[in-house]
C-alpha cells in the first residue's frame, strides 16, 4: 500500500510537468502540412486578425483548360487552401483568375461563392467581348479587379488594358499587372493614364541583380506616391538569385518599397506557387516570416495585411 501511495504522489506530482511538456508540443503538434507547400510548422511571425492573403489562386480539373495556357498546375483547391489559412493565420483572402483557365472565371465564381463575401474577392480575367451585365454578375460575387498577365501573352493584351480600364473603373475596380520589369516600365504612360488603380504582383518582378536600380522600381515608386498604384508584396521566390530560406535580394527589394509607401502594399502567398516545381515548391510560414524581416515595425505590417487590403478590396 505504501509503494502504490508513493507511486500516486509521484505522478500526481509529475503532472504539471506533464502539462507543460505536452503545451510546449502545441506549437509543434498544430503544425499543419499543406498541399503544394513546403514544411508544417506555424510561422514565428503571427499575423493580426483580419489578415489578408491577397493573392492566391484555385485549381480544379473539373474545368477545362485554355487551349493557350502555359501553366497547369494539378488540383489545388479550397479545401486546400483552408489547411493554408489555418496554419499561416490568414483569414481573408482574394483569388486571383489564373492564366491556365483564360477567360473562363466559372472555377473564380465557384470559390468565391464557397469562401463566401465576408471574408473573400476576386479578380478575373476577361476581354473586350465581357458584357457589362457579366461584369455585374462578377462584382456581386465578390471581383474587385481584372488581370492583365503580360508576361505569358505579351503585347496582345497591353492592347485591352486601356478599352477594359475605362469599363471597370465605372464599377470600382482596379486593374492588375502580371509584367516583367522592362514590360512595365516601356508603358510608363498607359499607366499614368489609366482611369482607375493599377495593382502591381509579385515585386513588379524587379530583376536581380540589379535589383532597384532598374526602371521598373523608379515606375511604380512614382505611381505609388501619386495614389495610382498598389504592389503586392509577394512572389519573393519568382526573381531571386539567393533563394530560399533568406530570399536576400527579394527581400532587399520589399524593404525598398516598405520605405518608399507602406500605406499602399498588400501581401500575398502566391499559393500554390504555381511557376515552381512539386518538389521545390517555397515553405508558406518562411514567407509570413520574412514580412517581419521587411516589415519590423509591428504597426506598419499590421497595415499590410489587415487595413491595406482592406481599403484595396472593400473587405467588410
Amino acid at each position: 500500500m505504501r509503494e502504490k501511495g508513493c507511486l500516486r504522489r509521484s505522478l500526481l506530482m509529475a503532472l504539471p510537468g506533464l502539462a507543460l511538456g505536452v503545451r510546449g508540443m502545441v506549437p509543434r503538434a498544430e503544425g499543419q502540412s499543406v498541399k503544394w507547400s513546403s514544411g508544417a510548422e506555424r510561422p514565428k511571425t503571427k499575423v493580426p486578425p483580419g489578415a489578408a492573403d491577397c493573392h492566391h489562386h484555385i485549381y480544379d480539373s473539373r474545368y477545362p483548360v485554355d487551349p493557350q495556357a502555359v501553366l497547369r498546375p494539378p488540383d489545388a483547391t479550397v479545401a486546400d487552401y483552408r489547411l493554408l489559412q489555418k496554419r499561416i493565420g490568414t483569414t481573408r483572402n482574394v483569388i486571383v483568375q489564373p492564366s491556365t483557365y483564360g477567360v473562363d472565371n466559372r472555377l473564380l465564381l465557384e470559390a468565391l461563392g464557397a469562401f463566401g463575401l465576408a471574408t473573400t474577392r476576386g479578380v478575373a480575367v476577361v476581354n473586350t467581348e465581357v458584357t457589362d451585365a457579366e461584369l455585374k454578375h462578377m462584382h456581386a460575387a465578390g471581383v474587385r479587379g481584372i488581370r492583365f498577365n503580360l508576361a505569358q501573352s505579351g503585347a496582345r493584351v497591353l492592347d485591352r488594358v486601356d478599352p477594359l480600364s475605362k469599363r471597370v473603373a465605372s464599377l470600382g475596380w482596379h486593374v492588375q499587372v502580371n509584367a516583367s520589369a522592362d514590360q512595365i516600365a516601356d508603358a510608363k504612360a498607359l499607366w499614368n493614364n489609366l482611369p482607375c488603380p493599377i495593382v502591381y504582383d509579385h515585386l513588379g518582378h524587379v530583376p536581380e541583380p540589379l535589383g532597384i536600380s532598374h526602371p521598373v522600381f523608379a515606375v511604380i515608386c512614382e505611381l505609388l506616391h501619386k495614389d495610382k498604384a498598389w504592389l503586392k508584396l509577394s512572389g519573393f521566390y519568382i526573381d531571386t538569385k539567393v533563394g530560399s530560406p533568406t530570399y536576400a535580394d527579394s527581400v532587399a527589394v520589399a524593404k525598398a518599397y516598405v520605405k518608399e509607401a507602406p500605406e499602399r502594399l498588400v501581401w500575398g502567398s502566391d499559393w500554390p506557387h504555381p511557376t515552381e516545381k512539386a518538389n521545390e515548391k517555397p515553405d508558406d510560414a518562411i514567407l509570413i516570416d520574412l514580412m517581419g524581416e521587411c516589415v519590423p515595425d509591428e504597426a506598419t505590417r499590421n497595415r499590410i495585411f489587415v487595413d491595406n487590403a482592406t481599403k484595396l478590396y472593400g473587405f467588410e
